[in-house]
């Protein structure tokens, strides 16, 4: 059984990661008939919604694309930036729905940013405890290291509608704008679906593995 749950906490992440990639590397190739880069797309729709103050800059790495609220910028990876394609296109206008989500003062995402600094403590110190927990026989530690864990687990469900939410609004953006027409609109929103994946698995996969340390303190519980 064990070993079944752990490669269902391999896989399904795995697999979310393969899906993302796959459609990326297939819209990536497939033109957009705007011809907008990403850098256009972005700028296009920020300017469209009056957030002259956001701006939109180059960044490494692949799929590092993000908006970053505390300095109001949006910050494409190379080839989304110059790249002319649907998925360049589907991904910056996402990245700028954060944008707007930020400028309207969206719920969740002031509630995700609220929990960050509550996540990062969890992530950091949850395992440790955990760890000490199992392995000196202390539930109350094991406890504690579970409520850490919650809180992280907690940031990633409110990532779910954040993320799902800045996807909705960019397929309405691309399209009353005219940044992508016809069959592009079912296009970006495979690049999109599979991307919030990503998000969608790795909730699912928190959320198995607080289970099953709730239920390793149960056992604990009723042990002593």
């Amino acid at each position: 059984m064990y070993i079944l749950y752990f490669i269902i906490i391999l896989l399904v992440p795995l697999w979310a990661q393969m899906r993302v990639k796959s459609a990326y590397k297939k819209y990536s190739k497939v033109a957009a008939t705007s011809h907008l880069s990403g850098r256009e797309v972005a700028r296009k729709i920020l300017d469209e919604n009056g957030l002259y103050n956001v701006t939109v800059e180059e960044t490494r790495g692949v799929l590092s694309d993000h908006y970053d609220p505390r300095t109001k910028v949006v910050r494409l990876s190379s080839d989304n930036y110059h790249g002319h394609s649907v998925a360049a296109a589907a991904i910056a206008a996402h990245e700028v729905g954060h944008a707007i989500q930020d400028q309207q003062d969206y719920s969740f995402l002031r509630f995700r940013h609220a929990l960050v600094p509550v996540a990062n403590i969890g992530s950091n110190f949850s395992w440790i405890l955990i760890l000490i927990g199992m392995l000196a026989g202390l539930s109350n530690l094991l406890l504690l290291g579970i409520l850490f864990m919650a809180a992280a687990v907690l940031f990633q469900f409110v990532t779910l509608p954040v993320e799902f939410n800045a996807s909705n609004r960019a397929m309405d953006q691309v399209v009353s704008l005219g940044i992508i027409r016809n069959d592009e609109e079912r296009e970006t929103k495979k690049v999109l679906n599979a991307a919030a994946l990503t998000y969608v698995a790795a909730a699912a996969v928190a959320v198995l593995e607080l289970i099953r340390l709730i239920l390793i303190y149960t056992g604990m519980q009723r042990d002593d």
